[in-house]
């Protein structure tokens, strides 16, 4: 009886130790539980973290679409460009060429110019020479012809023969000594082949008897007591020309007149 009361006490502790096991169980379940529900929580939030990083993943994998697009725009720009440096270089040296050709076209244009130059100063010497033996031959008649129509046009009578001659220091073209009523009288007289120039017409005129009335002075300063009479020989005069010299008391005498 007592064994029997002992094992009864014993399974009484037994049972109230497995009592205190079940309790402990199931704390430890719902630890578990709670445990449970927050690695739930924690799949569950991993889930929409490998959700984001799938969109994620799939937004950089259109970047690196739209950068390999790119890149192999920035590799066809880039042999453009080169290409384009290619002709660039090819225009430069074309360039440099095309200079080169103006230079040495420019060098030939002043070696033209140059001898444009020369060959216009031997015309014009030329010319000036031509115009000298116009003038000369105009002069060497008028030496011949002037006596007779000086004295048959205006009553003078050259004394000696008309001469060119320098008369205190100035050249002058016809000089001679003649008579008019028994008064003596000196001839100083220059040549023009033409006194009908229209352009600045009245500063030549101007100039023509500027250098009439110098030599005048030159031969009046020798001469002091002889009146000069003025003559101008030409091959033709334009009419206002012969009344500016007719009111300042020049004879003016054209080749075809005598």
């Amino acid at each position: 009886q007592q064994d029997t009361a002992k094992d009864v006490q014993n399974l009484s502790q037994e049972m109230q130790k497995l009592s205190v096991a079940q309790q402990d169980t199931e704390k430890e379940m719902q630890k578990l539980s709670v445990a449970q529900q927050d690695t739930a929580k924690d799949v569950q939030n991993l889930s929409q973290e490998m959700q984001k990083l799938t969109v994620a993943q799939q937004d950089t994998e259109k970047e690196m679409q739209k950068l390999t697009v790119a890149q192999q725009d920035t590799a066809k720009d880039v042999q453009k460009l080169s290409v384009a440096q290619q002709d660039t270089t090819k225009d430069v040296q074309n360039l440099s060429q095309e200079m080169q050709k103006f230079t040495v076209a420019q060098q030939d244009t002043a070696k033209d110019v140059q001898k444009l130059s020369v060959d216009l100063r031997n015309v014009r010497s030329e010319v000036g020479g031509i115009s000298r033996s116009m003038s000369y031959a105009l002069e060497n008649e008028a030496y011949r012809s002037l006596p007779a129509f000086l004295l048959n046009q205006f009553g003078i009578e050259i004394t000696d023969r008309l001469i060119r001659t320098d008369v205190g220091g100035e050249e002058i073209n016809f000089f001679g000594h003649a008579v008019r009523d028994g008064e003596p009288m000196l001839i100083v007289g220059e040549s023009k082949q033409r006194l009908d120039e229209r352009r600045s017409s009245y500063q030549e005129e101007e100039r023509i008897l500027s250098v009439l009335a110098r030599k005048a002075e030159s031969a009046r300063a020798v001469y002091p007591d002889t009146n000069i009479v003025l003559l101008l020989i030409t091959h033709y005069a334009r009419p206002s020309f012969l009344k500016t010299a007719e009111a300042q008391g020049i004879i003016v005498v054209q080749s075809f007149e005598w």
